[in-house]
């Protein structure tokens, strides 16, 4: 692998709609392959966004899932190293679902497997957002060795706020971080660009930050501005 990697972040409007979604991220995985893209990293839950009820009925297990098995045949498709952004991962014998981002390498096989640590549950612009309604938390903080001069930290959206965990991911090697996200519009403005610089410059390493982009559920807007 050479010193220098190119890396594509697909942003989208991801709805209720699983075969929806499918269809545009394969579209726009393709295209960033063709541009030569080395590393696609797609967004937060890029196959299905809703409250409670959607992600149960959305959600799937990794293995045989139908969005692990589209990414696997993405990745292997067209050579590319495929961040998986995150989806959400039914686990058998958990009552709660995990917000999960699953790493393929070039030959299509799992990298890495990463659960959102940090939930956002918070109330901002009229809205309240309870993640831990339907999900629960991972435990362990991830680097995928997808590429071999480019070890890969994983982390999902509301993960940004801290700075720990992007520390432990830069003292174990991570060369890039990856941010998957689904950031309201209303603290994308005041925080997104702001706290993605602040981790890149303090850990002295590359962030890329995939994100989700306007109306995602009815009166819910996604800030964009994948960087």
């Amino acid at each position: 692998m050479s010193e220098r990697i190119r890396v594509a972040c697909v942003q989208l409007t991801s709805r209720a709609d699983k075969a929806a979604n499918l269809e545009r991220a394969e579209a726009l995985v393709a295209r960033a392959a063709s541009a030569g893209a080395d590393v696609v990293v797609l967004p937060e839950k890029w196959n299905g966004i809703g409250g409670a009820d959607v992600l149960y009925e959305l959600a799937e297990p990794l293995d045989g899932g139908e969005s692990v098995g589209a990414m696997a045949g993405w990745a292997r498709r067209h050579g590319i190293t495929l961040v998986g952004g995150s989806i959400t991962e039914r686990r058998e014998g958990r009552d709660k679902l995990s917000n999960t981002c699953v790493v393929f390498d070039a030959d299509g096989d799992v990298a890495a497997v990463y659960r959102k640590i940090h939930l956002f549950d918070v109330e901002v612009g009229g809205h309240v957002y309870r993640e831990s309604e339907a999900e629960e938390p991972g435990d362990e903080a991830v680097l995928a060795h997808a590429l071999d001069e480019w070890p890969l930290g994983l982390t999902v959206c509301y993960d940004l706020r801290f700075p720990e965990l992007f520390r432990i991911l830069a003292l174990e090697g991570a060369r890039i971080v990856t941010v998957p996200a689904n950031f309201t519009l209303y603290t994308g403005r005041d925080h997104w660009e702001l706290l993605l610089r602040a981790r890149a410059v303090e850990n002295q390493l590359f962030v890329a930050a995939a994100a989700q982009v306007g109306e995602t559920a009815p009166g819910r807007l996604s800030y964009g501005r994948s960087l």
